[in-house]
């Protein structure tokens, strides 16, 4: 079988599957930083993270808007974009290392571990949150309804009348 006309592997999907699969197991190693999945889809991610992980580093717009399009969550192209670049500064390539694990029971498929490989004086940024205080509950009065007849149709309608809650 002649393979010349396409550069990667098909993964036994057709184009549209095949890049949305893709995107999603970029979002799930930036989010996780480690992933599990056959051998043949980590050799196929890693190529497409490490262009990521470039446009990153350019600390461009047009870098920032590519990656996101390109991510499915935009949680994952901020934390590539803001978080996981730091952790690549003193690299120009190999950010990822896929570790073969052997056989999947299932259906006998070779499994691989696709994970980062960042600094090791990296630490991830972590979001402050405000912590969330509870909410004293309120007394509400009864809300008292009277009928007002409006002088064009002469129709009673029932008006609610809000009264401040000290």
């Amino acid at each position: 079988m002649h393979r010349h006309a396409y550069a990667s592997r098909k993964l036994k999907r057709a184009a549209g599957p095949r890049r949305a699969l893709l995107r999603g197991l970029l979002d799930s190693l930036i989010l996780y930083e480690r992933i599990e999945t056959t051998e043949a889809k980590a050799k196929e991610l890693a190529p497409y993270f490490e262009k990521q992980v470039t446009r990153a580093k350019a600390q461009t717009i047009a870098g920032f808007r590519a990656i996101g399009a390109e991510t499915i969550n935009p949680v994952a192209a901020q934390k590539l974009n803001y978080d996981l670049v730091n952790g690549f500064k003193s690299r120009n390539g190999g950010y990822t290392r896929i570790i073969k694990t052997g056989q999947r029971l299932g259906d006998g498929a070779s499994m691989a571990i696709v994970e980062l490989v960042l600094d090791e004086d990296y630490v991830a940024q972590v979001q402050k949150t405000k912590p969330v205080e509870a909410k004293k509950p309120t007394t509400k009065k009864p809300v008292k309804k009277e009928t007002v007849t409006t002088t064009i149709t002469g129709v009673k309608k029932a008006k609610v009348k809000k009264e401040k809650v000290a």
